[in-house]
């Protein structure tokens, strides 16, 4: 089954309400789409949303990248010989990582169609259905202690509130929301790199102190401070959650050996996919150290993508992939299902999507 061409196009996705975070707001997701098809006519689906903060990766480039570069390297091969494909892949450019993480979720996808297999069970089918988490956007305490009770009521049981703005806001924000939902509901406090080393072992302190039973802290430093992040991890007793600063294998080597964080977030933007993922997740469990999946502002296709590969491995123990949850339409045909907090795979090959509706080729 050879590659004969590579199609980029795109489409938008309102939200139900603005996603605010410490590094942007987002109001319309925004995400190229991508198709590879072969001379038998089967189509593989990938994507990748423009996410500048973090990634660097903006539409214009995604589409340069993969048209430009990637797309010609891969016409012609053959997807049964997949270990060659990735490496021509990784290494046609440098970083471009959502680029290469689109295609590499269409040669998976791909992959699977030839043998028949879904996703989940091809990268080691460990489970079926996942539960994931619901992000409480940052806003005034007020907004966030209603959108977490309302969480609550929709049947959400782990809530990932976002701070990293003001100190003393990003201490009264969790504690509001604690008080509200009571002791059974796990939080998770996401800072998005908005915190100093020294202001962010105060601030966890203090949640400690008061007995906020915070399930864990993800990426309180800027991504680059390694050193900030360890000094955090070792004076505080809440378990810290690496996100940007684990961009490669590389990168969580080096996390994992210097004890900087406790746990390791993968996500497929960042790393290039899945065939990276993989890897990050076999070095994190060789070493004892549990994964978070998490996404950018995806649409299903991405999000079946991590949902089918989080469900695969045993050292994933915890999600953050609720953005399809959070978007007032699903033009995705197909893929995995949504009920409630519960994300449930497909048994379809592949991703299991047929079609993209709106999508337009760039």
């Amino acid at each position: 089954m050879k590659i004969k061409d590579i199609q980029v196009g795109k489409i938008q996705i309102p939200l139900k309400k603005p996603f605010k975070t410490s590094l942007r707001t987002v109001t319309v997701a925004e995400e190229v789409i991508i198709k590879i098809i072969t001379e038998e006519g089967a189509i593989g689906f990938g994507s990748a949303p423009p996410t500048a903060v973090i990634t660097g990766d903006i539409e214009e480039s995604i589409a340069g990248a993969i048209k430009s570069v990637i797309k010609p390297k891969l016409i012609g091969l053959n997807i049964e010989d997949f270990e060659h494909i990735m490496n021509v892949l990784n290494n046609s450019m440098i970083r471009n990582s959502s680029a290469k993480a689109a295609v590499d979720i269409a040669l998976y996808d791909l992959f699977c169609k030839q043998y028949n297999i879904p996703l989940y069970r091809l990268l080691g089918g460990y489970r079926k259905t996942i539960d994931t988490d619901i992000t409480i956007s940052v806003n005034s305490p007020e907004e966030m202690v209603r959108d977490s009770i309302q969480a609550v009521e929709e049947g959400y049981r782990h809530l990932k509130v976002k701070v990293g703005t003001n100190e003393a806001l990003d201490i009264e924000r969790v504690k509001a929301i604690r008080e509200a939902v009571g002791s059974d509901i796990k939080i998770r406090v996401d800072a998005n790199q908005g915190w100093k080393p020294k202001e962010a072992v105060r601030i966890i302190r203090r949640y400690e102190d008061m007995n906020l039973n915070i399930e864990l802290v993800e990426q309180p430093v800027i991504a680059w401070d390694i050193e900030g992040l360890k000094f955090v991890t070792d004076n505080v007793e809440t378990d810290i959650l690496a996100d940007e600063a684990v961009f490669s294998p590389r990168e969580a080597i080096k996390i994992i050996n210097m004890k900087a964080a406790d746990l390791i977030n993968i996500k497929l933007m960042k790393c290039g996919g899945i065939y990276n993922a993989l890897k990050i997740c076999s070095i994190a469990e060789a070493m004892e150290v549990e994964c978070m999946v998490g996404c950018m502002m995806e649409s299903k296709v991405g999000i079946t993508a991590a949902a089918s590969f989080s469900a695969a491995k045993k050292n994933v123990t915890k999600y953050d992939l609720d953005t399809v949850l959070l978007m007032a339409q699903d033009p995705i045909v197909g893929g995995a299902g949504f009920c409630g907090n519960s994300i449930l795979l497909s048994d379809a090959p592949g991703l299991g999507i047929s079609e993209v509706a709106g999508w337009k080729e760039i």
